[in-house]
């Protein structure tokens, strides 16, 4: 594997990852908070994840699978690591406590904060930090794997999720900003839970990379289409609904597929 091939795919990881400082800005920064904006950037996000882990990920899994261990077999094994992938993802929702994660809270905006108990604002805040980490472990694998199979398809999947992670910068920064009055504090900490992200690239590399092969690579794409899934229709979707109306939220699914289905013509 050509090592120009592994650091562009680490860097998009990266990338991606950080865009929680995005998020961190947006709210420190700004109190003309426009959401039917962020809703709009939302269902763009889950667009492009679910129409490309169906019709690309998912075709890519399957063709690995079936080459390696048979036309009927080779099925079978796609979906279950596919549904795997929508298992693990969803364990780890379920491991942190609806207060905690940063996918349940609930108007985070900085009008929305009411900053009365600041040691429970600042447990608030590092849990989500927390949570934001391990929800970035199998999106940076997604991400990286990704990357190293197409590059084109690789930027498609960081791009969906650092729009995806900015709202986790929202949902970090504004209660440890609002418990410490520190703003650069809560910046940090918001921005260095991406970097979990990145970790979760490297450790799939140096852990996965000396097996990599037909089998191993259409068992993780498949595994990776099922988390994706999962995070559009968990995560995504709902939190855009929150933001903004729900016709806003539809137009940008729907304006993801398209261009998510375009930018695949251009490269057939």
């Amino acid at each position: 594997m050509e090592t120009g091939n592994v650091l562009f795919a680490f860097g998009l990881t990266l990338l991606a990852g950080l865009s929680t400082g995005i998020g961190s800005v947006m709210a420190l920064l700004s109190r003309k908070f426009n959401p039917k904006f962020l809703a709009g950037s939302l269902g763009f996000s889950a667009g492009v994840m679910i129409y490309v882990s169906f019709v690309e990920i998912f075709a890519k899994a399957k063709d690995s699978l079936v080459e390696a261990h048979g036309l009927q077999a080779g099925n079978i094994y796609t979906v279950v690591a596919f549904f795997a992938g929508i298992a693990l993802i969803a364990i780890i929702d379920r491991l942190i406590p609806s207060f905690e994660n940063p996918h349940e809270i609930k108007n985070i905006e900085m009008k929305n904060i009411d900053p009365v108990n600041d040691k429970k604002l600042l447990r608030m805040g590092m849990f989500s930090a927390l949570a934001i980490g391990i929800h970035n472990f199998p999106e940076g694998l997604a991400t990286f794997i990704g990357a190293l199979a197409d590059p084109t398809l690789g930027v498609s999947i960081a791009v969906a999720i650092a729009i995806h992670n900015i709202p986790e910068g929202i949902a970090v920064s504004v209660p440890i900003y609002y418990a410490t009055k520190s703003r650069s504090k809560a910046f940090w900490l918001s921005f260095l839970s991406g970097l979990a992200e990145p970790v979760g690239a490297l450790l799939g590399f140096f852990i996965l990379m000396p097996y990599f092969n037909e089998s191993t690579f259409g068992i993780i794409f498949a595994g990776v289409a099922g988390i994706m899934v999962y995070i559009s229709l968990d995560e995504l979707l709902p939190t855009a609904e929150e933001y903004g109306e729900h016709h806003v939220a539809i137009g940008g699914l729907i304006a993801g597929m398209a261009v998510m289905a375009i930018s695949l013509l251009l490269f057939v």
